[in-house]
């Protein structure tokens, strides 16, 4: 006999209350549900636009279980959470997903790095650093340039630092351990571009990968993503596609893993970061895959069968809006009035954040077939809504 579906909606919690949790609400309305958060004030990005909001904090344990409490699965905007207050839960009977044995890969590089040295992936020659003497020894050993990284707590560059010689590394170093944070030091891979491969992974053990991107950086933030990744051999794309899939069957991950790597001038893959949650690189996927990572995520932590990852187009751009160095005068709101006069096609997605400088405050989507076009069409229309000003010398007037 067939089992009858109960007629209640079943409801995700999520710990964070930004972008990634507003955009996972969004996903949550069509599937007939609303995303409960826990958010650190209500004026959140997700906080304004959910009715199901707790205020709290990450970090007390009495916060998670509030917004857990009746939850059919706890699920994270960010990968902030304590272990050991997820461990927590967990012996509650909450279903934490991905469950803390997995997250912690996401949370520690050097037990990421361990992890994926012993499963045989690719990465980066590295090494735990807790001396200046340790640190000589490993430079002396791998004979190149060097990146210093705080082992917990950085996103988005923070907690990175290029050394420009040993001593600038002896100096970044000396200054993490002063301040007891854990420090991994890597080599500095030669680059020719940066990628993700993302994919999703339900607990029935079903996944689904999307179509490997492109990521362009500037100053350690992610700028511009392009997808399909250009000029990236099919045999290539699916090897990075069956590597993120195997990462997360191996690491028993429960909805979306991003897998970002490196590749070499020789076309070599090294796994550089893991996300497991929605992902930046994952953000075109609204307007241009047939199923968006949000969406998927849902879908994964809930056990539901997994959306169709096909692209829509040949091409889509996604565009980062940071806020400028100065905020413009100009209203956001006259801004995209502006914006949507000149270019009807932009799939725009702002996050009601306040404009700092650097800080993401939307991103723009672009679909099309032509990829120098919209490439170009994205990075005017982000200057645009950054900084009030056209950088071709478009006159809004004119």
């Amino acid at each position: 006999m067939m089992a009858v579906p109960s007629s209640r909606t079943p409801l995700v919690a999520m710990v964070g209350g930004g972008q990634l949790a507003r955009m996972t609400h969004q996903a949550a309305i069509a599937l007939g549900q609303n995303l409960r958060v826990l958010a650190n004030a209500a004026d959140e990005p997700a906080a304004l636009v959910t009715p199901n909001v707790v205020i709290g904090s990450h970090t007390d344990l009495d916060d998670l279980r509030r917004v857990a409490a009746g939850a059919a699965a706890l699920t994270f905007d960010h990968e902030h959470v304590p272990a050991e207050l997820l461990e927590k839960l967990v012996a509650e009977g909450v279903n934490v997903l991905p469950p803390p044995q997995a997250l912690i890969h996401a949370q520690d590089k050097l037990v990421m790095r361990r992890r994926l040295e012993a499963l045989g992936a690719p990465v980066p020659r590295y090494a735990a650093i807790e001396s200046l003497d340790e640190l000589d020894d490993f430079a002396a050993r791998i004979d190149a340039a060097l990146v210093v990284k705080a082992a917990r707590g950085g996103y988005d560059g923070r907690g990175v630092r290029m050394a420009s010689d040993l001593a600038h590394a002896r100096e970044v170093v000396g200054d993490y351990l002063a301040g007891g944070v854990p420090v991994l030091v890597e080599e500095r891979v030669p680059l020719r571009r940066e990628l993700s491969a993302l994919v999703a992974r339900s607990p029935f053990g079903q996944g689904a990968a999307w179509p490997v991107v492109e990521t362009v950086q500037r100053d350690g933030i992610c700028v511009q993503v392009i997808a399909p990744a250009p000029e990236l051999s099919a045999d290539k794309a699916a090897a990075a596609q069956r590597l993120a899939l195997r990462l997360a069957a191996e690491l028993g991950v429960v909805g979306v893993l991003a897998v970002e790597l490196f590749e070499t001038p020789d076309g070599a893959l090294l796994v550089n970061e893991l996300a497991m949650r929605p992902h930046n690189s994952g953000h075109w996927t609204m307007d241009g895959s047939r199923t968006s990572q949000f969406e998927q995520h849902l879908r994964a932590v809930l056990d539901y069968p997994l959306g169709d990852t096909d692209a829509i187009a040949p091409v889509t751009v996604m565009a980062n809006v940071l806020g400028a160095a100065e905020q413009p005068a100009m209203s956001v709101d006259e801004r995209l009035h502006h914006l949507f006069a000149r270019m009807p096609d932009a799939r725009v997605h702002l996050y009601a954040k306040a404009e700092r400088p650097g800080r993401k405050v939307g991103h723009i989507n672009f679909v099309g077939d032509d990829l120098t076009k919209l490439r170009e069409r994205a990075e005017l229309a982000a200057h645009w809504l950054s900084c009030g000003q056209w950088s071709d010398g478009w006159e809004v007037h004119g």
